[in-house]
Formats: C-alpha cells, structure tokens, sequence
C-alpha cells in the first residue's frame, strides 16, 4: 500500500548558467560554461503537501510519479487530464540531453505529445517555481513551453538539480524571470529514467540546441494512469 507521500524542500545551489527556450516546446540549454558548485543538501522543515500519484508505463519499465496538486494545481491537473483521457498512451520519450558537468548521469529526458493537433490541448497558465515552492530537483517533473502560458502536453524529467529552470524574478535577463513549471516528482522508477537518458541518439536528428539529443529509436509511453491508493 502506498500512503500519504512527504514532499520535502531543500536549500539551493548556486546558479546554473542555463538559458531555456523551447522550439517544438522542448525545454532547451546551453551548457554552462563552467560547473555548478554543489552544496551540501539541507533538509528544512518537510511539510505534506497533498499529491496524486501516477505510473508512466513504457516499453522501458514503469516511472511513478507524485503529482504535486496542491501546490500546482493547474500544471498537475493539466497532467492529469491528459493521462485521464490517454492523450499520451503511444506518445514516446524522444529527447534525451546531457550536461557534462556533475554527478553523472546528469541532464533531462523529455517525452509528450509534440504539437499533435488530435492529442493536445488548450494552453495552460504558468505556475513559476517561485510561487509553488517546487524547485527543480533530482527526478522533477517539469513543463515545456514557448513563453510562459503556453504549456500543453510536454514534460521533462530532470536527472539532477536544474536551478537555472526555476524561476529567478529578480534576475537582470527577463528571460529567466519566469523558468519551468515544476509539478512533481519520481518517486520509484528513476532506474528506468537513467536507462531513457542513456539510450543512443541520432545526431542527424534535431536543430539548433537539440541537436544529436534526440533517441534514435524513441521510447513508447504505453500507459499513464493514476494509481489506486487504498483507504
């Protein structure tokens, strides 16, 4: 029986140099220049925030995942009304990217619907990390976008903590005032996560910052659905 799922924060690390832009809404980096300094990790205060848990079912093994409905509502009920309605059953996992620097494995996968006009849905509001508290953590579920408010069906999933993708208002470039909606986490499968990430890629395949970080042979999300939580 899974039971109520404790959501903890923790202390940042330094700034990452990562500028995200999202062609195709795929969340885009530039590799930063020189290394994120990693702070110790310092559990604070780990209040429990309600959440829904999910299974991302692929031909790779299950990701399950807390959706954080509380403090993302929008973003995870979004997420949940695709999964509801199967939107992403036979969508993939079709970018894996890497970041050279850190503990390794380190980047994100991203999977989703890809502007499918039979498979999206209206754009939603952007949560900023700086409202909900939910930083961009190891094994983070976070939205792509264009500008802000115009996430529909695509999700990354962070290997490491990404800072340069939470929001940074009062940051001098306007460009990282409003970063990525984070709206959950892995809570068992991150094994499976890891194996997507380092699945071959073609490096013919994409533009500009995407390219070579696309699977050669993509990874079949064969069922998103809610798990039953017993009483």
């Amino acid at each position: 029986m899974i039971g109520a799922i404790m959501l903890k924060r923790f202390a940042l690390a330094a700034p990452l140099a990562l500028a995200f832009t999202s062609p195709a809404t795929a969340q885009d980096a530039k590799i930063p220049a020189e290394p994120a300094v990693e702070e110790e990790v310092m559990e604070e205060a780990a209040p429990e925030f309600e959440a829904t848990l999910v299974v991302i079912e692929t031909t790779m093994g299950d990701i399950t995942v807390a959706l954080e409905t509380e403090r993302a509502p929008i973003t995870a009920a979004n997420f949940l009304r695709y999964a509801d309605e199967d939107r992403f059953d036979g969508t993939v996992f079709y970018r894996a990217m890497p970041l050279e620097w850190g503990e390794q494995p380190n980047g994100l996968i991203q999977a989703g619907t890809q502007n499918n006009p039979d498979r999206i849905l209206d754009p939603i509001a952007h949560e900023r990390t700086s409202d909900t508290g939910i930083l961009h953590e190891h094994g983070t579920l976070s939205m792509a976008r264009f500008d802000p408010g115009t996430a529909t069906g695509d999700f990354s999933i962070m290997l490491r903590k990404q800072i340069g993708m939470d929001a940074d208002p009062d940051n001098e470039d306007p460009a990282f005032h409003d970063g990525y909606a984070a709206f959950g986490h892995v809570v068992e499968g991150m094994d499976v996560v890891e194996a997507i990430h380092a699945a071959p890629t073609d490096p013919d395949k994409g533009e500009g910052w995407l390219k070579g970080q696309m699977l050669a042979e993509p990874v079949e999300i064969v069922d998103v659905r809610r798990v039953e939580v017993a009483e």
